[in-house]
């Protein structure tokens, strides 16, 4: 048997290998707390997790829009109508916030409903994984818009939209689906998975930021219902790619860190909260 005289400087080889592997367990931590780079389809514009074959095909899923005539067009103009009403209130200039996909803006849409900021710098896999799938999302939507190329209503009813600087490539776009929908209803949902207790929140949010195309008057509520289709189409096809699941589950631990620190949303949540129970309390109902 060892004497307690020999055993002390194994005791203390054995604390220095396990410093030194705690140290560079920590070392390796720190160096992957950012995200790997991501290619880019075009200067500052990240790509998918999925290339655009791969995706859900919006023309074969969806019927299509609604045929002049029809009880769905006389709903989608009621809807409009009510719409309509809303022009420079504040639900319509909480809908020309929702309208500017651009990050940094874009990436606070859910700040609030998550009750944690969302930025590059305190939430950087999150924010990157934000922009990848707001890049499918949108993608799935190209096949059925360039097919039908549905008018948008302020085309129809010659009445402003929220977003004036974008109308004249709206006016080449076609209304249906609503690619800004498909992307607001993949995130929340992907939201609703990494902050499960604030799925409440979340999907309320979702809701209003597509509902906010048609206070803008550049989408109809059929487009609207339709986009949620295919933002929920596109996240149910992203489960399956090891990569995307991956960054979900690094951005619930992100979240977590970020909620440890106390950190608080980027935006006003208070008057966020205002609009939007207004719209609610029949303010505007939104979609049916």
């Amino acid at each position: 048997m060892m004497s307690h005289r020999c055993n002390a400087p194994l005791r203390r080889i054995v604390l220095v290998l396990a410093c030194v592997a705690f140290i560079a367990g920590c070392g390796i931590f720190t160096m992957t707390s950012k995200p790997d780079a991501v290619p880019q389809i075009r200067p500052g514009h990240v790509g998918g997790y999925l290339s655009p074959q791969a995706l859900p095909n919006s023309l074969a899923l969806l019927p299509p829009p609604p045929a002049a005539g029809s009880a769905a067009l006389v709903l989608d103009k009621e809807a409009n109508r009510k719409s309509l009403a809303l022009r420079g209130t504040p639900r319509w200039e909480l809908a020309a916030v929702d309208a500017v996909l651009r990050f940094p803006q874009a990436a606070g849409t859910f700040s609030c409903a998550l009750n944690a900021p969302i930025t590059e710098q305190d939430t950087p896999r999150l924010y990157l994984l934000m922009r990848r799938v707001m890049i499918n999302a949108a993608i799935s939507t190209a096949r059925a818009k360039s097919t039908y190329k549905r008018p948008r209503p302020f085309v129809v009813n010659k009445e402003p939209t929220c977003s004036p600087d974008e109308e004249k490539h709206l006016r080449t776009s076609g209304s249906y689906p609503s690619g800004h929908t498909a992307i607001g209803w993949a995130w929340a949902l992907i939201l609703c998975e990494i902050a499960p207790e604030q799925t409440e929140a979340i999907i309320a949010r979702g809701r209003a930021f597509g509902e906010s195309r048609m206070v803008c008057n550049v989408h109809w509520q059929s487009d609207v219902i339709e986009g949620r289709f295919m933002g929920a189409t596109v996240i149910a096809r992203l489960h399956a790619d090891p990569q995307f699941r991956a960054d979900v589950e690094a951005a619930r631990a992100e979240l977590a860190a970020v909620r440890a620190k106390g950190l608080k949303p980027t935006r006003d949540c208070k008057a966020e909260a205002e609009v939007l129970g207004y719209a609610m309390r029949g303010g505007y109902r939104g979609s049916n």
